[in-house]
């Protein structure tokens, strides 16, 4: 029997996760969506204060004291994308802001070798935060990530980067605090295409990268977007993550096995911020003493209460995908039709239930009175970063019919 039920254990996290969302995040997130390049360091600090909670993931399948304790696998993605809802809950950019690994923990979790991993992404050193951040966008390379033009040379023991990235989240964070890394995705061999592109790290303060601009956004407000130029940057050898040497089955596939993990995570983030328009919505409508009716005939439902099944409706479908792309990225099954199922699902779903939410509040919906505004403009980023909605329809699509980007673009 199919089961959608989650671990007591991980139930119990979700509550405390929604109490730091609702007393920690929400009283402040009108004023840091305001104040969008000031950090909001009480709260920064508190989070890495507490940030040994992240550490406790769930075992599905554990055993008492006696017993084995490896019988199942270890739901680190599933525990990541529920916890990931919850503070998103409570403000999408402030989730953003928090110290941790990101993008970039993701990019060597997927083409680091396991001394890599260790060596990156150690939680403390010293006692002090670490940021990651991955830098792959270019100014004459969106969605076509394959075709960056960043160059890494090798010189002797070094690497030299040349390039420029832009739209880097938490770029700024991770380019020049303690303990910070970029992980910077660049082409060792121009002529091999996308097999020569290969990803760097590249720690804070690295002489020759320069965080040339901090975005102004639509959305996310609280959290850092960075432009980073990369001139004559030298990098130890040892920093290319993976094998320096060109093969057809390297390169880009190591960006699109970091997509399918990090594509759940932005569908969490998107039902997240839908969820709380929805409860908004939910709790607006029972003040003004209407009721959605369950369990009627469709003919019989009026207009308020057919737009809110709906945006249910949307909501739990995007949470199912997500949930399923985690759990098989957990369980070692290829995520990556799944993953750009739930990005794509999510991310559509979170901008027409936060539209509709506005909508149904009429001007005070459009009013800064609410967080309703915010939240519809804190949902649409969800639709274009990790692969815009058309990139990941396109990617769908190539998975279901078997296609290659040569006969499907």
């Amino acid at each position: 029997m199919i089961d959608f039920e989650l671990e007591p254990q991980t139930l119990e996290r979700v509550k405390l996760y929604h109490m730091v969302a609702e007393q920690m995040m929400r009283p402040i997130s009108r004023e840091y969506d305001e104040r969008e390049h000031e950090k909001p360091q009480q709260f920064l600090e508190a989070m890495w204060s507490a940030s040994a909670l992240s550490d406790a993931v769930p075992e599905s399948g554990s055993k008492s004291d006696g017993e084995k304790k490896n019988s199942g696998p270890r739901l680190r993605n599933l525990y990541t994308v529920v916890t990931t809802e919850e503070l998103c809950w409570g403000d999408a950019g402030l989730f953003l802001s928090i110290p941790n690994s990101g993008l970039g923990g993701a990019a060597v979790m997927a083409a680091g070798t396991p001394e890599q991993k260790e060596r990156f992404l150690k939680r403390f050193r010293g006692g002090k935060p670490k940021w990651g951040a991955m830098a792959i966008t270019e100014p004459g390379c969106g969605s076509d990530s394959a075709a960056v033009t960043t160059t890494a040379t090798r010189d002797g023991d070094h690497w030299v980067l040349n390039g420029t990235k832009i739209f880097c989240t938490s770029g700024q964070m991770a380019a020049e605090k303690s303990e910070g890394f970029v992980v910077v995705w660049a082409t060792v061999d121009k002529s091999a295409g996308r097999a020569g592109i290969k990803p760097f790290v590249v720690e804070h303060n690295t002489p020759g990268m320069t965080v040339v601009r901090v975005e102004n956004k639509l959305g996310i407000r609280a959290s850092d977007t960075a432009a980073l130029v990369f001139d004559n940057c030298r990098i130890p050898f040892d920093h290319i993550l993976g094998s320096p040497e060109v093969r057809p089955e390297g390169g880009f596939k190591n960006v699109m096995a970091t997509f399918d993990a990090t594509r759940p995570i932005v569908a969490a983030m998107a039902i997240g911020v839908g969820r709380a328009a929805l409860d908004f919505v939910a709790d607006f409508l029972k003040q003004q003493n209407i009721t959605v009716r369950y369990g009627i005939s469709p003919r019989r439902l009026t207009a308020i209460e057919r737009d809110f099944m709906e945006m249910e409706v949307q909501l739990k479908a995007a949470r199912l995908l997500t949930w399923r792309a985690a759990w098989m990225l957990d369980v070692g099954k290829r995520n990556n039709l799944e993953a750009s199922m739930a990005k794509a699902k999510a991310g559509l779903a979170v901008t027409q239930i936060t539209q509709k939410a506005v909508e149904m509040l009429g001007p005070l919906g459009y009013s800064r009175q609410y967080l309703v505004e915010k939240w519809m403009r804190d949902a649409k980023i969800n639709d274009i970063f990790e692969g815009t909605q058309q990139i990941n329809m396109l990617i769908v699509a190539r998975r279901i019919l078997g296609y290659g980007s040569k006969e499907l673009n």
